[in-house]
């Protein structure tokens, strides 16, 4: 059986993308084997999928840093860099050992741009590298350059020549920064294994020298662009959705709440900020009050739900059940939580913590689906206001509906499993064409 080794380093929004497109490489014949953090490789064996760990987990690092959970996660979510010095660059002496030993027979590796040993990996072993996109601010294009405040200085879409240079020149600028900070600490690596210095010039977008890269997200949310190298396919938000790795269905709490009354907002954070939630969900739940509305509020842990009047707090539910039965969704804006959100067919508000989820938010309101909101801002009051702009304003949700539709037809993990299949079989010279199902409807 072809073995293909899928990694990742992140939280659930990293991990859930990579699940779904290993169990789709199952289903044509691979298999698939997940290296990723120590702490998620229970999930990944509970979704019946082969796991070992190549990279430490949240708890590791936060030791590491001597900090509390509530303290770890803030200074992370406040200083991009902080996730570079604390958590991957760490990592990548022993993550790159342990990665080459799982990846001896393998086919192909399969990565995020988080996982900076699995190019230096792929080289040694001479294997095809495919990349995986996760955000669309990432693909780093002139046309649709992010929109968050690290990237303040863009020109904004739609851009003009002059604006695509100056775009241009800024990613050439910040290639030069990560290089002149991180390219020694690369090389050492890589010369320890034998290869040449190549500094860390694109350290962290797509490698170059990928087979394959693979935007994991819908067309819709980011589509291409003229600058995009010929070897991009934007294939869908690949979908995986549990809490445990196993199948999962509604609480009986929940589906009772659900059933005795209108459709609720639902608040959420995500995995990752939901550990340094602050007020958001005190505030969330006064909000919903001053609208007169009931409320599900995903306030992280294991605890089982409670109802208090027309809220509900509970850790976890699966989003695919969940967000449909929603009114509207108010969220951190993080990929997958946008993702789910954008198949729901439901209006957002996003509430951005870092990186990408601002961009998130800024396509969100782009699209007419949604608005968004600072997390320094989120009061109740201030949110009520808001949230009643989506209910008030019939088009966010009409939009939503339409958007959702051909959001929920594409197969994103199945789209990016043959696209991954055939660009192998290509390289072997043995390519026989699957038939296809279109990403897009």
């Amino acid at each position: 059986m072809r073995k293909i080794i899928l990694t990742t380093i992140g939280t659930l929004g990293d991990l859930h993308p990579i699940i779904a497109i290993a169990l789709a490489l199952r289903r044509l014949g691979f298999r698939p084997v997940l290296a990723v953090a120590e702490d998620q490789v229970a999930k990944c064996r509970k979704a019946g999928l082969e796991a070992v760990p190549v990279l430490p987990g949240f708890d590791a690092v936060r030791g590491r840093m001597g900090l509390s959970e509530d303290e770890a996660v803030k200074r992370l979510l406040g200083n991009q860099r902080e996730m570079l010095d604390q958590v991957l660059m760490p990592a990548l002496p022993t993550s790159t050992e342990a990665l080459e030993t799982v990846a001896q027979d393998a086919e192909a590796i399969v990565t995020s741009s988080f996982v900076f040993a699995a190019p230096i990996v792929a080289e040694k072993l001479g294997i095809p590298l495919v990349s995986l996109v996760l955000q669309p601010m990432a693909m780093l294009s002139a046309f649709d350059p992010p929109c968050t405040p690290d990237f303040r200085m863009m020109k904004r879409a739609p851009v003009s020549r002059v604006g695509r240079s100056w775009n241009r020149f800024v990613y050439n600028s910040m290639r030069a920064a990560i290089h002149c900070i991180y390219s020694r600490r690369i090389d050492r690596v890589r010369a320890k294994h034998g290869l040449a210095p190549k500094g860390a010039m694109r350290l962290l977008e797509a490698h170059e020298s990928s087979l394959l890269t693979l935007g994991t997200y819908s067309p819709r949310f980011g589509g291409m662009q003229p600058d995009m190298p010929g070897n991009v396919r934007i294939v869908g938000f690949p979908v995986f959705d549990s809490c445990t790795g196993a199948a999962e269905k509604l609480h009986p709490a929940i589906a009772k709440f659900l059933a005795d009354g209108p459709a609720p907002i639902v608040f959420t954070l995500g995995s990752f900020a939901v550990n340094c939630a602050g007020a958001f969900y005190d505030e969330a739940a006064a909000a919903a009050k001053l609208l007169g509305r009931r409320a599900i509020l995903l306030t992280g842990g294991t605890g089982e739900p409670s109802v208090e009047g027309d809220i509900l707090r509970c850790g976890y539910a699966p989003h695919s059940l969940l967000f449909p039965a929603a009114s509207a969704i108010v969220h951190h804006g993080g990929a997958g939580t946008t993702g789910q959100a954008l198949r729901a067919g439901k209006p957002q508000m996003i509430v951005p913590h870092m990186g990408d989820q601002h961009d998130h938010g800024e396509r969100i309101e782009r699209m007419g689906l949604g608005l968004t909101m600072r997390s320094n801002k989120f009061t109740a009051k201030r949110a009520a206001e808001r949230i009643a702009r989506l209910f008030d304003d019939r088009s966010y949700g009409n939009e939503a509906v339409r958007i959702g539709k051909l959001v929920a037809r594409e197969r994103g993990a199945e789209t990016a499993a043959r696209a991954i299949a055939d660009a192998l079989d290509r390289q072997r010279g043995d390519f026989t064409p699957f038939v296809r199902e279109a990403a897009v409807a």
